[in-house]
């Protein structure tokens, strides 16, 4: 292929010049007043995983995996998963094949920016093409795949649940022009290559569209109209792209290495969450997985549309939403790009005007005796009191030495007040009851309470002390062969704790348990995807009426096993699907306690 335009230039590029340098230069300002806004060790922290060659290979690999190819939507959904994958790998395998061509044809190009995304404008075929075929016919098997998106897009946008969705969410104006934008790019850029296929060449899709249109509107074809149109649409969609949802884009590309750098979000507007808040794609998948939609009033309350009043300043909605939310996790569980909702509303409460001031420095060490284990319950379990003393009788029959830490009453963990925004006084409780278990010399600390465990495993400080949730310790004492159990005629669905499985990760045990005490079945949505009670202390404003929807919502969930009872492993789902179950409701400590020989 030869140059057949001398200067290399026409002044239909000029569109997309401007947007492509309006969009870098936004994200490099961005990228270093986010890194200005990390504190110095987190910066240190980034720095050093960006050389370090193990780290740098699993960004490589995750940008790959999670930008390009989307394989955590594949495995949620494959149809959904081709979509995006479709544009987005098509997109970065067309503009590589347009630098390998201008490599290989006209390499004194190279420097010219756009030449590569107009390559089929600038140069015209030769005798000697025949070797580009193969490029010729990837470019078009390319533009094929990402087209093949586009119209699923389309159908996606017209009949959601045709993809397993049935909401998505809104699209705002700014949205609406990126969407149609984006939506244009790729026929235009079909129509441009095909007016020119009969000079710069073609394959199998532009070429015998090119001679169709020669047919009918004779072979001097008007191309350069349709070459405007497509520099126009790439403008138009550089131009809106930072303030539409397709800034996930390039926002990803920065939370991927941040991430695996190992930052956490300390700030509610700045660094981590700031890029996290532009990283969501807006795609709407978390609507399905709130259970807050089970009350179609909080529909909007969901995690899309939190990152969107965040970026669109708006206070009042920001808190609302913040408020609202239970804290369950299960939008972070589906997000195929990760986005922390959770911690994002946490940090969002943590910014409030208020303060409590509790002084925990008089409470007196408890007066335990020494043990080796000692046991927490937590102030969920007083709410179902037969637990905690399952719990002990669990272990007495076990033989284990175990202690009672709080069977008086005792201090709260702190993970309420935590996420209510309130780390100081959290971290008050937390030094207490720090200084409490340490001073007991037990090497163990075992805890009923899945919001208890999470905390002490995430927050305390406990040199020489293992924790350990009920069930995992329940699972190794039979293992050890000190727990022998019977089997009941009973057959039991266990719900996953929103804290216990999403939060620690947690699925095996329990279901390992109930399973050698019982028949065990499995509902429609579990683990990961679990549906919480509705009684999670995460909400600050929920109503009593829409936590019930929400309640009815999961059992609904939990009757589809066709199971006699419910198991669960914490107080406060026990308590909550007890209040409207029609069948029994047990924690897993009261079904061991009576098949326990």
């Amino acid at each position: 292929m030869i140059d057949r335009i001398p200067s290399g230039f026409n002044p239909f590029v000029i569109p997309f010049l401007v947007g492509m340098g309006f969009v870098l230069l936004y994200c490099a300002f961005g990228v270093v007043r986010i890194l200005f806004q990390l504190s110095r060790e987190d910066r240190r922290k980034f720095f050093i995983s960006l050389v370090n060659p193990k780290t740098a290979l699993k960004n490589i690999r995750d940008i790959f995996c999670d930008c390009l190819f989307h394989v955590k939507l594949w495995k949620r959904n494959p149809l959904l998963g081709y979509m995006h994958s479709s544009i987005a790998f098509g997109w970065f395998m067309l503009i590589l094949l347009g630098h390998i061509e201008v490599i290989l044809f006209v390499p004194t190009r190279i420097n010219l920016f756009y030449y590569p995304i107009f390559f089929n404008f600038f140069v015209a075929e030769t005798d000697q093409t025949l070797r580009g075929a193969l490029l010729f016919f990837l470019m078009d098997f390319f533009l094929l795949v990402v087209l093949s998106g586009i119209v699923l897009a389309i159908i996606k946008r017209v009949r959601s649940r045709l993809f397993g969705m049935r909401r998505t969410a809104k699209p705002s104006v700014i949205n609406l022009i990126g969407l149609y934008a984006l939506w244009s790019i790729f026929p235009l850029r079909l129509l441009a290559e095909t007016f020119t296929a009969h000079i710069s060449g073609g394959s199998f899709l532009t070429g015998p569209a090119n001679w169709i249109f020669r047919q009918f509107l004779g072979n001097d074809l008007h191309y350069l109209p349709t070459w405007w149109a497509y520099s126009i649409v790439l403008g138009i969609f550089m131009c809106v792209l930072p303030f539409s949802r397709y800034m996930h884009i390039p926002a990803e590309m920065l939370l991927i290495p941040m991430r695996n750098a190992g930052l956490k979000i300390r700030n509610a507007r700045k660094g981590l969450a700031k890029v996290q808040v532009y990283s969501c794609p807006n795609c709407g998948v978390c609507i399905d997985a709130c259970p807050m939609s089970a009350g179609k009033e909080n529909i909007k309350d969901c995690t899309v549309y939190l990152t969107r009043q965040i970026r669109r300043g708006n206070e009042k909605r920001i808190a609302e939403i913040s408020d609202k939310c239970l804290l369950c996790g299960k939008c972070e569980a589906v997000c195929q790009v990760g986005v922390q909702g959770p911690e994002i509303r946490i940090q969002q409460r943590a910014i409030r005007e208020y303060s409590i001031n509790q002084d925990y420095s008089d409470i007196a060490a408890l007066p335990v005796r020494e043990a080796k284990v000692l046991y927490f319950s937590g102030c969920m379990s007083k709410l179902v009191p037969s637990i905690g003393r399952s719990v002990e009788s669990v272990l007495r029959k076990a033989g284990v030495d175990v202690e009672w830490m709080d069977r008086d009453g005792g201090l709260c963990c702190g993970r309420p007040m935590l996420t209510a925004g309130r780390t100081d006084e959290a971290m008050s409780m937390v030094h207490k009851n720090e200084e409490m278990i340490l001073a007991s010399g037990a090497d163990t600390l075992v805890v009923s309470c899945p919001i208890c465990y999470r905390m002490f495993k995430e927050s305390y400080n406990l040199p020489g002390v293992r924790v350990v949730h009920y069930s995992v310790y329940f699972d190794e004492l039979v293992k050890a062969g000190r727990l022998h159990l019977t089997k009941s005629d009973l057959c039991y669905v266990y719900h996953d704790p929103c804290e216990l499985g999403r939060g620690c990760g947690i699925y095996e045990e329990p279901r390992r348990l109930v399973g050698q005490a019982a028949a065990i079945a499995e509902s429609d949505k579990c683990r990961a995807e679990s549906v919480c009670c509705g009684g999670s202390l995460g909400s600050l404003s929920l109503s009593f009426r829409q936590r019930e929807k929400i309640t009815k919502a999961s059992l609904e969930n939990l009757y589809t096993s066709k199971a006699d009872a419910i198991a669960t492993a914490c107080p406060l789902c026990q308590a909550t699907l007890s209040r409207y179950s029609d069948r029994p409701v047990r924690d897993i400590a009261e079904i061991i306690d009576r098949q326990t020989n």
